[in-house]
């Protein structure tokens, strides 16, 4: 690219050549294309990557597990650029510093201005015997050829596949819990006595141990693996450890930290590290005049760092020299939140407590997997760091306040405090915000007010996002950054939308009360008089659970059947390979023999593979939508409802067994978990919610991790609510104790009914539990002094649909029309789905994995048999 000066003399491009294609250097290339403008100083950036994909997040890397999910960064609006080259697969294999030129693999010369190394690094490989029949997990290719590994074998073994995770560290964890939830065996060898020992402390790494080995992952911890162990064919079967035992495996995984990949520099006599990386200052630069190093490259006061947030700061640091800054880097963030098989884990600051005469405040709850920490100074004001293992929901509010004073006392940030965390909404403008993309509050606001006012910018938290950057990376501080955008906007007397969404401008418990106030009775009515437009899949669901809620009517019905969702549209819940599973009501976990046998029987019948849930109920997966009929059929002349799983509604009262058998039992725990169970099924709300009933504080039914909890005394029930399990675990929390049976009914319908009318869509009782004004106070007045003198009506509403209640498989079962949605082909009704393709594993029938449907058989430990299908 060539333009003039005024003279007419041609003004050449400065070429500027990035080595490495990924999240470095995509931030690097965005930052410095973005300060370009037309007419300025003309560049060119050339981007070469060996990997054959544009940048992507490796963070996310485990989510590519679950699938081919694109985790491409950014738009590809940015490589479309004139002043962007990308040449994907292109390695670069020598730097020449003195002609500042790069040659390609291919043996092409390209001569640069400034070149900037984002080469990365690779996953370290021990060195232990047959090392390289070991797989490593780092980049989108190696994920993909992983799984494709696994299924093959699996199909070869007709059993499942057995991996061993060699490092407890993320992206271990990540490994080892990604491949769990796909079916394989998976074990973890890990050379610190607790898992993440470089992020967490032994309370925390113990805690995240509990976690994940009850999601079936065997722990390894204090030992090595000495060698991968082959067979006479030189495939995999093992793993031999430094204490002599041996563990079985098909694939062995290597995650036990990364390795700079600075060859080229190394061999170009650019200087480097003891432990490697391309040693720079905090300029950035290199040894060598014009060479630049950004990323897990780079070595910067002796070590390399393996985070997002440092490298996203090189690259700016690097975009803004090379346009003549004077930029310097600021330093490592080694904040970490993450969130990885299923759990929450975080870890900021002076985690270890490592500053001298610095306090630590503890809250532990082993049975939940719950660890918090909080480290302060010793005057406990200023806060020095944290970890949070299970719930890290302070985290975003103290993340910011590293090395300030704390707005409230450090205990009120723990779960034991029980009210809601402080928020972080007044917070200075200089501090910082969203570590991954160093935005700090003030810049979040300033992007809110706009050059033209108060409310004039950016005032939706999607826009928001996009020109501040924060919150798009890791992620961790949006919740955050909403908070701020909404006080900022009612502090300026701007309306803070809560609209469902573009259809329906009134939010959920808007729209709640206005169908109760107007006797609306069907979505159409609802939709003529709110909506606009024919909706979508955020509004169509909450009206028709509204209207289902305060009529007691079947859910398909009235114009309802088209606006819910595919569980609720089957009355089950869809699997992963197309079938349904069948879930009946076993109220309070009590069932007879008949009964049980009832369900043994349907089982066989239909090859259902069968497992007992954790909320006491028996659940039976692999029925065609043809089949569902038939099954209820079944169940329903048997005396089985719908458990509703697939319902945002009640699911299960859980009990013990209560003081009818338990030597220690106070109350009858499993009568009064039958009662509420009777009393609250099928009642719909903006989300699902539990019951749980223990019959002493022995707490065998862990009720309060439910959202509302009920707790026998000699005196009477305890009442919590509030928790809840899930993605952020919460503990219930007291609201009345020593109550009578007609009392605690009373109060459990007072506190259901408000939560149905008031919460959101989508929002759990803990959360709204915690927004509401007042917090558990408001929640008390309410339910239990009818401060709000509307007890009575939300006891009668309770009461109408206890008397309206009506089982929606057996209202199902007695009309043809609601029968007809049951067939998996409209033009052939009796015909099955031909890619529902099942494998027998352990005693019963799973989904076959994709290579074993295309196989189209499957090895048994005798001769080959065919794959047995639905195929007529």
């Amino acid at each position: 690219m060539q333009e003039s000066d005024q003279a007419g003399a041609p003004i050449t491009a400065r070429h500027i050549v990035v080595v490495g294609a990924g999240p470095a250097a995509h931030r690097f290339t965005e930052s410095l294309a973005s300060r370009f403008v037309a007419g300025g100083p003309p560049i060119r950036i050339t981007v070469f990557g060996d990997e054959q994909h544009r940048a992507y997040d490796r963070v996310a890397l485990s989510k590519r597990l679950s699938g081919r999910i694109d985790l491409a960064l950014g738009s590809e609006d940015l490589w479309l650029q004139s002043e962007v080259e990308h040449r994907p697969g292109t390695a670069v294999v020598q730097v020449d510093p003195a002609a500042q030129t790069v040659t390609l693999e291919s043996g092409e010369l390209v001569g640069y201005d400034e070149l900037v190394l984002a080469t990365g690094s690779f996953a370290t490989v021990p060195a232990i015997a047959n090392a390289l029949a070991g797989r490593v997990y780092r980049t989108v290719d190696d994920v993909d050829d992983l799984v494709a590994e696994a299924e093959t074998l699996t199909a070869r073994h007709a059993r499942a596949v057995n991996v061993v995770v060699v490092g407890g560290g993320l992206l271990g964890l990540e490994a080892a819990g990604g491949l769990n939830r796909l079916g394989a065996s998976a074990s973890l060898v890990h050379s610190g006595r607790w898992l993440m020992s470089s992020q967490l402390d032994e309370g925390a790494g113990q805690a995240l141990g509990r976690i994940i080995q009850n999601q079936g992952i065997s722990l390894n911890l204090a030992v090595r693996p000495s060698e991968i162990l082959l067979d006479s064919h030189g495939e995999v079967v093992g793993v031999e450890l430094t204490d002599g035992r041996r563990l079985d495996a098909d694939i062995v995984i290597f995650s036990i930290g990364i390795t700079p990949r600075d060859e080229l520099a190394r061999n170009a006599g650019i200087s480097t590290g003891e432990r490697g990386g391309v040693v720079i200052s905090a300029a950035c630069e290199s040894s060598a005049a014009h060479v630049w190093a950004i990323g897990e490259v780079a070595n910067i006061n002796g070590a390399c760092v393996g985070l997002v947030a440092p490298a996203n700061a090189m690259a700016e640091v690097v975009a803004d020299r090379i346009w003549g800054g004077q930029a310097l880097f600021p330093g490592v963030d080694d904040a970490t939140k993450l969130k990885l098989s299923g759990v929450e884990v975080a870890s900021f600051g002076d985690a270890f407590a490592a500053t001298e005469h610095s306090l630590e405040i503890v809250y532990a709850d082993p049975a939940r997997g719950l660890y918090q920490k909080i480290v302060v100074s010793d005057d406990a004001k200023t806060l020095l760091g944290g970890i949070f293992v299970g719930d890290a929901a302070p985290y975003a509010s103290l993340r910011p306040l590293l090395g300030r004073e704390l707005p409230a006392e450090p205990g009120a940030y723990l779960s034991s405090a029980g009210g809601e965390v402080p928020a972080g909404a007044d917070l200075p403008d200089d501090v910082q915000l969203c570590s991954c993309n160093n935005v700090s509050v003030g810049a979040v606001r300033s992007a809110i007010h706009g050059p033209g006012g108060p409310g004039l910018g950016c005032t939706d938290l999607g826009e928001l996002k996009t020109c501040t950057r924060a919150g798009t990376q890791c992620g961790s501080c949006v919740p955050l950054v909403k908070k701020i955008l909404e006080t900022e906007l009612l502090a300026a007397g701007l309306e803070v939308s809560t609209a469902l969404c573009e259809h329906v401008s009134l939010s959920r418990s808007e729209l709640f009360e206005s169908v109760r106030i107007l006797g609306l009775r069907s979505v159409e009515d609802v939709m003529t008089r709110f909506g606009a437009g024919l909706g979508c899949d955020v509004c169509k669901p909450v009206i028709a659970s509204v209207v289902a809620t305060q009529t007691s009517a079947y859910i398909l019905d009235n114009g309802a059947g088209h606006m819910q969702d595919t569980n609720d549209r089957a009355l089950a819940n869809m699997q992963k390979d197309g079938t349904y599973s069948v879930v009946p009501r076993i109220p309070g976990g009590e069932i007879t023999p008949a009964k049980l046998k009832v369900i043994a029987d349907v089982a066989a019948h239909y090859d259902l593979y069968t497992k007992i849930t954790g909320g006491q109920r028996i659940d039976m997966f692999g029925a065609r939508l043809e089949q569902l009929p038939e099954i209820w059929k079944l169940l329903v002349d048997a005396g089985f409802e719908s458990g509703q799983a697939y319902g945002k509604s009640l699911r299960t009262v859980k009990s013990c067994v209560g003081s009818t058998w338990c030597r220690y039992g106070v109350q009858d725990a499993v009568a009064m978990a039958v009662r509420l169970e009777l009393r609250y099924r099928g009642l719909r709300s903006p989300h699902k919610f539990k019951l749980g009933v223990s019959g002493c504080a022995r707490e065998c039914a862990e009720a309060r991790g439910k959202d509302i909890g009920i707790i026998a005394s000699e005196n009477g029930w305890n009442l919590y609510v509030g928790g809840n399990g899930g993605y952020q675990p919460a503990h219930a929390q007291l609201l009345a104790q020593d109550l009578d049976d007609e009392t605690l009914i009373s109060y459990i319908d007072r506190y259901v009914m408000y939560y149905i009318r008031t919460a959101e869509r989508l929002q759990r009782t803990a959360r709204w539990q915690e927004e509401l004004p007042g917090g558990l106070d408001h929640v008390r007045e309410v339910v239990c002094e009818d401060s709000l003198g509307i007890a009575a009506d939300l006891e009668a509403a309770m009461a109408l649909h206890v008397e309206n209640y009506e089982d929606e498989w057996a209202a199902t079962l007695k009309d043809p029309e609601r029968l007809r949605r049951f067939h998996s082909f409209v033009n052939a009704p009796n015909t099955p789905d031909p890619s529902i393709v099942k494998v027998s594993e352990r005693g019963q029938n799973r989904p076959a994995f994709p290579s074993e449907k295309a196989a189209g058989t499957v090895m048994l430990s005798g001769p080959s048999i065919p794959v047995r299908s639905s195929r007529p």
